[in-house]
């Protein structure tokens, strides 16, 4: 005979601009997840907090009614979306899933499980995969690549190689609170800053199933601008290493080079073969 145990609530913060064509797909992602075991039920909380959009977003907000919470003003960026959202939530446990991203079937269940379980898990992460806009998976290597990586939580590894996947990752929100809000002066890596904050404290659990999925199209802000991302990446690492880990930075330094030379080749190659004038993903 089953009972309820605890009921885990989710709240999953969404920042968004101007990706009606894209947000609907995120929603429905949080919304359809099917319910967990009954000895673990979870309740969610889904919070968007739009930039001002003008393209149709607020339309399909006022859809929904009382199936999400959400206000549309003017924000200071992504980082401030977020830590308004944080400041909304009421959950025990914390998600962030950007406008044009998808959360897996079953995803919420499974981390429900975890953070219900194992009181001592304070923040974990799952695998994650990247589509293009039209939900067809690629860059599978790369996937392969962050899976590898990631099986096994370590401080130092971390500085080395963001392998983490935003999407994929959830905290305790008495967590969050205890290490702040995220860096509003970061337009890209507020996420890798805020993960080694939480990896400072206590070690992440990895969730060994997909979680999400990425979507990279060539507007976003990873498929925009990758190279300031991983030189903003670079600085956010030397910054939590403090002069220490000299190891670890070598390495990231290594890997930025490394990764850097990889995505203009592959910016390259799509010139090549597609023209400049044609949006196409890998």
């Amino acid at each position: 005979m089953w009972f309820i145990l605890h009921i885990v609530k989710i709240s999953v913060i969404t920042p968004s601009f101007n990706h009606a064509h894209y947000i609907g797909r995120t929603i429905r992602s949080v919304l359809d997840q099917p319910a967990g075991r009954p000895d673990c039920a979870f309740e969610v909380e889904h919070i968007v907090i739009d930039g001002g959009s003008n393209d149709g977003t607020i339309d399909i907000l006022r859809s929904l009614g009382p199936k999400i919470r959400w206000v549309s003003e003017p924000d200071r960026g992504q980082a401030d979306a977020l830590n308004k959202g944080l400041a909304m939530a009421g959950g025990d446990v914390i998600g962030w899933l950007n406008s044009d991203d998808v959360y897996e079937p079953g995803a919420l269940a499974a981390v429900a499980d975890v953070f219900s379980a194992e009181p001592q898990t304070i923040w974990a992460y799952g695998r994650v995969k990247i589509i293009d806009a039209q939900d067809r998976e690629i860059r599978q290597w790369i996937t392969a690549y962050k899976n590898r990586r990631m099986r096994q939580y370590n401080f130092s590894s971390h500085l080395a190689e963001n392998w983490i996947s935003q999407m994929g990752v959830f905290w305790r929100a008495t967590a969050g609170r205890q290490v702040g809000p995220f860096r509003t002066d970061l337009h890209w890596t507020m996420d890798y800053d805020y993960w080694l904050r939480l990896g400072k404290c206590w070690p992440g659990r990895f969730i060994d199933r997909c979680l999400a999925a990425f979507r990279w199209h060539p507007a976003s802000k990873s498929g925009s601008g990758f190279t300031g991302q991983f030189r903003e990446e670079l600085s956010v690492a030397a910054a939590h290493a403090d002069g220490r880990f000299a190891g670890a930075m070598l390495r990231h330094r290594f890997n930025y080079a490394k990764i850097v030379t990889a995505y203009t080749m592959m910016r390259v190659v799509r010139q090549i073969f597609y023209g400049s004038s044609r949006k196409t993903d890998d």
